[in-house]
């Protein structure tokens, strides 16, 4: 079925008129722009306007951006998707003008903030915007009508809500600098905010569509997400006798694992049901495939927060317990450098079934690290990561037997071959992976104690990919295809916890150990790297012996 859109380009006369009745939804966050924003977007409207000397018509247009809206085409109802914080700030400004203005010149604002009835038109007495339920009282006591600015500003601000202070904050700042100007200034501002200032207003009759529009205009991630409509979605179905504490539930949730995270954690809960890539849009799915089959409070209690707490315990690798808890947590902190988060589903699903199981814990994360990372060295694409993983999911819900040699969690024989092949192989060329591997042998070969927590770790040759002529490593290597056979193994590579100096890449071997493998300090701080210096020369038996001796560790590392 296809669904109308329509944008168009409105001046704030007529956002602010009988054809809008504009309602913030319960799923939107609260009234957050603070006096930062609203003194860019007044400075931005005065130096548009300029100043005075040509009229308002010939001033510079101003555009306020987009909002989106769910709303039919024959009737004045609109629920805000994108835009509250625009309008609210909007009606701020016209009350503040408003409360500033003679009688006369009031009287003329009030119209864009409150609608008079009319029976002939059929239309009732109403606010033009109306916030969601927790500020709407306050803001219309306090913005909305008339002499309610006096009373906001007398206020007791600690006694007031984060949006609440945002709203006495901003009208405060408005009052103050828009006082300054004479009236005849004021006038003339209100004239072109009303008239030259525009808004494109984004329509559509479907909550669904209204939500791809706003991820499409705001890619960059702003103010709504997906976990807001959800938010709605679920916390509305309950009984209102408990929705109060189920919204706490979830806003402590999202607050402890941070917005961000939040927001992903919904794309593990998805992917855990689903099994399989998206096929719709991620709200749709919840909304037709996965709500549907949960009671909204069993999904806050039995999904959203033990899923969040693992994501939590995952995410910050901070698994407390009597026992194990640091191999745990090691093994955590090796997974979430893994460069795709695929992994993450299962892991949050088998954590959050065996919390309390630190020997069942230690074993799973060490599989499915292993597991991971030999997807990662294969350079698995994420088909075939989602599809293997789906079935990981599967086997944890039925309970299987995962340690099986058929288990989704094991690598096959085959796979196991091909790691190897390529581990043996030119590391370094295969930037993906090159980091990661020599981290975690590296990691190995220290029995775990390295701390690799340096702002810049590189990879670097230590027989050189172009030796200069007449250097030492040319009598070592005199042959080109044997260099290159070895240049680019593990048995040539070493870690710098710095940038790669690119002149002293060529360095012979013993100032290259002298002036580059060891920090300003004489410390280097990989064990890697400690065994290059303590050899006295760099020869391909020496290469090929290290070469050798790091597979073995790796097959150690990985069961290979």
């Amino acid at each position: 079925m296809s669904v109308s859109i329509h944008a168009t380009e409105k001046a704030l006369l007529k956002v602010f008129s009988n054809d809008f009745a504009f309602s913030i939804p319960a799923y939107q966050r609260p009234y957050a722009w603070t006096k930062d924003q609203a003194s860019e977007l007044l400075t931005d409207l005065l130096s548009f306007l300029g100043d005075g000397s040509e009229a308002v018509t010939d001033a510079n247009p101003y555009f306020l951006g987009s909002i989106v809206l769910i709303k039919s085409e024959d009737a004045p109802k609109a629920d805000v998707v994108d835009g509250q914080q625009r309008l609210t700030t909007l009606t701020i400004l016209l009350s503040v003008l408003r409360n500033l203005f003679s009688e006369k010149n009031a009287s003329k604002l009030t119209k864009y903030i409150y609608q008079e009835g009319d029976e002939f038109e059929g239309t009732s007495d109403c606010y033009r915007l109306k916030l969601r339920e927790r500020d709407e009282e306050f803001f219309r006591d306090y913005v909305q009508c008339e002499n309610g600015l006096d009373k906001l500003l007398k206020l007791d601000t600690f006694q007031l809500s984060d949006s609440q202070k945002n709203i006495k904050a901003n009208a405060s700042y408005f009052l103050d600098q828009l006082g300054k100007l004479s009236e005849q200034q004021r006038s003339r501002f209100s004239h072109y905010l009303m008239t030259c200032c525009f808004l494109v207003v984004v329509s559509t009759p479907d909550l669904d569509s209204a939500y791809r529009i706003f991820s499409i205009l705001n890619a960059r991630g702003l103010d709504l997400t997906l976990s807001d409509f959800l938010k709605s979605e679920v916390i509305g179905k309950i009984d209102q006798s408990q929705q109060d504490k189920y919204t706490r539930i979830w806003e402590t949730e999202e607050e402890d694992l941070g917005r961000e995270k939040f927001q992903e954690l919904f794309a593990h809960i998805r992917m855990i049901d689903r099994k399989a890539k998206p096929r719709k849009t991620a709200l749709k799915e919840f909304r037709e495939d996965i709500l549907p089959k949960i009671e909204p409070q069993k999904f806050i209690d039995e999904v959203l927060k033990p899923y969040s707490d693992a994501l939590e315990i995952i995410n910050t690798a901070n698994y407390q317990s009597d026992k194990d808890a640091d191999k745990i947590n090691c093994l955590l902190r090796w997974l979430n450098q893994i460069d795709n988060f695929d992994w993450v589903a299962p892991a949050i699903l088998y954590f959050s079934k065996n919390r309390q199981t630190p020997s069942k814990l230690i074993q799973f994360f060490t599989d499915i690290e292993r597991l991971a990372a030999g997807l990662l060295i294969l350079r698995a694409d994420i088909n075939d990561r989602i599809g293997r993983y789906a079935k990981l999911l599967t086997a944890i819900e039925e309970n299987a037997d995962l340690y099986a040699l058929e288990s989704p969690l094991q690598l096959t024989p085959q796979e196991i071959n091909r790691i190897i092949k390529t581990l043996d192989g030119d590391v370094y060329l295969i930037k993906r992976i090159r980091q990661y591997v020599l981290l975690r042998l590296d990691s190995a070969l220290s029995e775990g104690e390295a701390s690799y927590d340096y702002s810049v770790i590189t990879v670097e040759h230590v027989l050189p990919q172009n030796p200069s002529a007449g250097s030492k490593w040319l009598q070592w290597f005199p042959d080109d295809e044997e260099r290159l056979q070895h240049v680019h193994r593990i048995g040539n590579l070493a870690l710098l916890s710095r940038n790669k100096n690119a002149e002293a890449q060529n360095y012979d071997f013993d100032k290259k150990k002298e002036k580059y493998f060891v920090s300003k300090k004489g410390i280097c701080p990989f064990v890697l790297t400690t065994q290059v210096l303590q050899q006295s020369e760099w020869t391909p038996a020496v290469i090929e012996q290290r070469q050798e001796d790091c597979l073995e560790s790796l097959r150690k590392i990985w069961r290979l």
